[in-house]
C-alpha cells in the first residue's frame, strides 16, 4: 500500500556556524521538516529569501545579541516577510532580550538547551497561528501579551 505524503512544514534557519546548530538542523530534518535554506547572518538570510520560489513558513534565528545591528536586521526581516513566522533561539532569558523581539513580531522563543521535541512544538504551534515560549521566558511573554 502506498502512503500519502502529507505536506511538510518548511523552515529557514539563520545561525552562526556551530555544532549545536548543526545538530538541531539534523534533528529537524529527522523530524521531517524541510529546511529550505540555512544562513549564517540575518542580512544574508534576507537576500537568500528573495531568491526562493516560496517562503518558508517558519524562520528560526539563533540570535547574537552582541551584534549591535541585530534588532534592526530582525525588524527588516519581519517587515519584508511578514507572513513568515519567527522563532528566536538564544541563551538570554531577560526581559531586555525578549521584549524587543516580541515588539518586532516574534511568535516564539526557545532557550539554548531546548530539545528536538521543543523545536517541533514551537514550529507546529507558530505555523498554526499560535505562540511558543520556553519556560524561562514564558512569564515575560505572558506579561507582554497581557498588557498589549
Amino acid at each position: 500500500m502506498e502512503t500519502v505524503n502529507t505536506s511538510q512544514q518548511t523552515l529557514a534557519f539563520i545561525h552562526d556556524k556551530s555544532p549545536i546548530a548543526d545538530i538541531i538542523c539534523n534533528d529537524l530534518t529527522d523530524l521531517e521538516f524541510e529546511i529550505l535554506y540555512r544562513s549564517e547572518h540575518i542580512g544574508n538570510g534576507i537576500t537568500q529569501l528573495s531568491a526562493l520560489k516560496s517562503l518558508p513558513e517558519v524562520c528560526i534565528i539563533d540570535l547574537d545579541f552582541y551584534d549591535k545591528n541585530v534588532l534592526a536586521e530582525l525588524q527588516e526581516l519581519h517587515t519584508k516577510y511578514p507572513s513568515m513566522k519567527l522563532i528566536a533561539f538564544s541563551d538570554r532569558d531577560s526581559e531586555q532580550a525578549v521584549k524587543p523581539l516580541l515588539e518586532i513580531g516574534f511568535a516564539g522563543y526557545l532557550l539554548i538547551g531546548s530539545d528536538a521535541d521543543d523545536f517541533k512544538k514551537a514550529i507546529e504551534g507558530v505555523a498554526n497561528g499560535g505562540r511558543y515560549f520556553s519556560v524561562g521566558v514564558a512569564d515575560i511573554a505572558q506579561e507582554y501579551f497581557g498588557n498589549n
